[in-house]
């Protein structure tokens, strides 16, 4: 029952203000604290899933945060000099003629099953703005740097967002999801990851902890042994009341952002196919193993489970703090990056995005699942005086698979040195161009911001080598 004040507003039987009813409307969803993460308002505009083009039902991209070196990974250069070369060698792979690094030999072993472009560039020199560039598709319009760079609600959407926006999603699964965290190691969290001025009912749901340690909770999507199903229910009830009732609340601005997104949040909170999709614990402990006992590998993992069960776009990101331990530096190697590479990021890297790919082919979802492996940038050819590699834009390689993409082929060459492309130069407007033309996505559509004013998904073009 609800009762009515005059003057400051609605005030509920219990003695709840108005303030404070809205309040728990927005932050008491069962722990889940904006529900608008979780909605699409924009389901029933939707077009059609599986448009002209379209392959792929669902994509998955692994952010290296901090740029793979071109020539220590998948396009070595075994006759540069050895101040360029290195101290690794390389290895054959599955494809007669292409080489890998020596320290990725699954992935080498896969090489018929993916497709390489080796002369991607941009001129993006710092990490937030080259992040953003790769995630979505122009670059940044403010000055930005590394300790200073945030996420503005001016800024263009991810992809994943535009995806969520254009393409419909079950409506008891989040269409985007983003693990372990955000980028943006000791600070802000980095331009380019959420929904931009696309608004926070298109920004991706994310956990905030990392699958396959102790710890590890799927958020709101956890189950609360203290809330009963039916209290759930209960607070959507008066929630529903309450809309009905304060006829007034509607016209606020801020009601009218929640509103629309509160049935698909309770629907997700609410849904035992979410929480199931999310328990990385229900897999074999044979599968576990198999992806390995890090984070990354389970997060892999969880990626697999998320779209078999429906979920559109899960994306990876690669830990890492320029503290140091016990995270580490990550892919940025601006020193020891030898040891780094060889120790701490190939033999994760190299056992859990080769599985990802295996158990997906596997199961027959690698065909309509994009498997990206993302760089902002590489690393610089020539090795600097604390024995790593600093920023390079100008060159640097990406991994695809499945989805619609061409199996075994190399697209692109670059120089001696890994510096600059001599054939096959594409940009990351390109690239995400491709994935939109794969989800069946219009290269023609437009999205609006705040203002209503027209932009461009992406100034590129699909790139029909790898086709």
């Amino acid at each position: 029952m609800l009762s009515f004040e005059a003057g400051s507003g609605v005030r509920l039987c219990d003695g709840l203000t108005r303030r404070e009813a809205l309040r728990i409307g927005g932050l008491a969803l069962g722990g889940l604290t904006l529900p608008a993460l979780l909605s699409r308002e924009a389901a029933a505009k939707a077009a059609a899933p599986g448009g002209k083009g379209a392959r792929a039902k669902s994509v998955i991209v692994f952010c290296t945060n901090g740029g793979t070196a071109q020539i220590d990974s998948f396009d070595p250069k075994p006759d540069a000099p050895a101040e360029v070369r290195g101290e690794f060698g390389s290895t054959a792979t599955s494809m007669p003629g292409v080489l890998l690094n020596e320290h990725l030999p699954h992935l080498a072993k896969l090489q018929h099953k993916t497709a390489l472009l080796r002369a991607v560039y941009h001129d993006q020199v710092l990490h937030p703005e080259a992040i953003y560039l790769s995630l979505c598709g122009a670059k940044i319009t403010r000055v930005v740097t590394p300790e200073s760079a945030t996420m503005s609600r001016e800024d263009r959407p991810h992809f994943g967002s535009v995806a969520s926006k254009l393409l419909p999603s079950k409506p008891d699964l989040p269409g985007f999801v983003m693990l372990p965290e955000a980028m943006g190691p000791n600070g802000p969290e980095w331009p380019g990851q959420f929904a931009g001025f696309l608004g926070s009912a298109y920004d991706p749901y994310r956990i905030n902890s990392f699958p396959g340690t102790p710890a590890y909770s799927p958020g709101a999507l956890a189950a609360d042994v203290s809330l009963p199903s039916n209290r759930v229910h209960a607070r959507r009830s008066l929630r529903e009341q309450l809309s009905q009732a304060a006829s007034y609340l509607e016209r606020a601005a801020a009601t009218k952002a929640l509103d629309p997104h509160f049935v698909k949040a309770f629907d997700v909170i609410s849904s035992s196919a979410a929480r199931q999709a999310f328990d990385v614990e229900a897999e074999p402990e044979a599968i576990r193993k198999r992806y390995g006992n890090h984070y990354f590998g389970q997060s892999c993992l969880l990626a697999r489970r998320l779209v078999e069960s429906g979920v559109r776009l899960v994306q990876i990101n690669w830990l890492r703090s320029n503290i140091g331990e016990p995270v580490g530096p990550g892919y940025d190697t601006h020193g020891n990056h030898f040891s780094t590479v060889k120790d701490k990021l190939y033999p994760a890297t190299d056992q859990a995005f080769s599985t990802l790919i295996e158990d997906l082919d596997e199961r027959g979802l690698l065909d309509e699942t994009l498997v990206v492996f993302h760089n902002e940038f590489g690393r610089t050819p020539k090795i600097n005086a604390n024995a790593g590699r600093d920023h390079w834009p100008s060159c640097y390689s990406v991994l695809l698979a499945g989805g619609g993409i061409q199996r075994g082929v190399v697209h692109g060459e670059s120089d001696r040195i890994g510096a600059y492309p001599t054939a096959g130069a594409v940009t990351p407007q390109d690239v995400l161009a491709t994935i939109y033309h794969l989800l069946g996505i219009d290269l023609d559509e437009t999205i609006r911001d705040h203002l209503n004013r027209p932009h461009r998904l992406v100034e590129g073009e699909p790139i029909q080598a790898i086709l």
